[in-house]
């Protein structure tokens, strides 16, 4: 069905609009990652679901169009950590690296996939670049005790296109919700998920588990999928769909952090990444609770591996 069609069915308004099956989903995403329709369609359709809101077989239908279609990194010997970083900081120090780097020194190999979609942020490649890791230019397999950069448009130029409407039309579209929840490698990986509203953790969940992900969902800070160092927040943990108990969230917010960076300086938060590394600073401990989790879902994903 052309896409002409789909957005009658889904741009009638909060009431009046039609939901999609997984199927008509995958079919409406693959148009718009092909490439094969105008900027007005686009923003049509980003503006319609906007309105509506996607449902969880939407969002796994969005999903199998952009798995089928993902240049993908080849597998590791090891369950691949993927951490989606999208949103970057406003208010606080962007420490998905730190959260990398910790996984990765316990041997896993970790990749983070990103790209900027507004300017008023500081984005995580930037806090990257002083820790010696530079972007990505080719996808190769990512070796264990090994974090690696790719940036979005290298995993697909059509979802990059998708999520740089926002700097249009100022907001965000399904695509934003999609690369929290893609697996850009070609073989087995933990997910890992954040939200920032409660409602998008029902939903993540949903997907989560019609797709058989293994995943671990939180709360994380500011949209980035590492823990907020400033409270020990709910985790949820998924293999192969199937949830799995992990952490209930405290409430309270810690206050003994040594050596926490003030604002969002790219170089301050980067010298603080190393003295955690190095041992000087102490692991937050919601991040630490964070790659222990982690770890455990990197292993149950192996046994289940190997059990199929």
């Amino acid at each position: 069905m052309g896409i002409a069609q789909y957005l009658k069915e889904i741009g009638r308004g909060k009431q009046g609009a039609r939901d999609l099956d997984r199927a008509q989903a995958a079919d409406l995403f693959g148009q718009l990652l092909d490439g094969g329709v105008t900027d007005l369609e686009v923003g049509a359709f980003c503006i319609a679901m906007r309105v509506k809101g996607e449902t969880p077989d939407e969002m796994a239908g969005f999903l199998d169009a952009t798995h089928a279609r993902l240049h993908r990194l080849p597998a590791s010997r090891r369950p691949t950590v993927v951490l989606p970083s999208y949103n970057g900081a406003r208010r606080l120090p962007v420490l998905t690296p730190l959260l990398a780097l910790l996984l990765a020194r316990e041997g896993l190999p970790v990749l983070v996939h990103g790209t900027p979609t507004e300017s008023s942020r500081v984005v995580v490649d930037a806090v990257f670049a002083p820790l010696g890791i530079a972007p990505r230019g080719t996808l190769q397999a990512v070796a264990g005790g090994e974090a690696a950069f790719v940036p979005t448009a290298l995993l697909h130029p059509g979802l990059e296109r998708l999520l740089q409407v926002r700097r249009t039309i100022g907001l965000r579209n399904p695509a934003h919700s999609l690369v929290k929840l893609m697996n850009p490698v070609d073989g087995p990986a933990v997910l890992v998920g954040s939200y920032t509203h409660p409602e998008y953790a029902l939903s993540m969940a949903a997907v989560f588990e019609r797709t058989g992900a293994t995943a671990l969902l939180l709360r994380g800070t500011e949209g980035e999928a590492v823990a907020d160092a400033r409270r020990l927040p709910q985790m949820d943990g998924f293999v192969a769909g199937r949830r799995v108990p992990l952490s209930e969230g405290q409430r309270g917010t810690v206050t003994d952090l040594p050596g926490w960076p003030e604002g969002t300086d790219p170089a301050a938060t980067a010298a603080y990444i190393r003295a955690v590394l190095d041992g000087r600073e102490p692991v937050p401990p919601a991040i630490a609770l964070q790659v222990a989790h982690i770890l455990r879902l990197a292993t149950q994903c192996t046994t289940s591996e190997h059990a199929t």
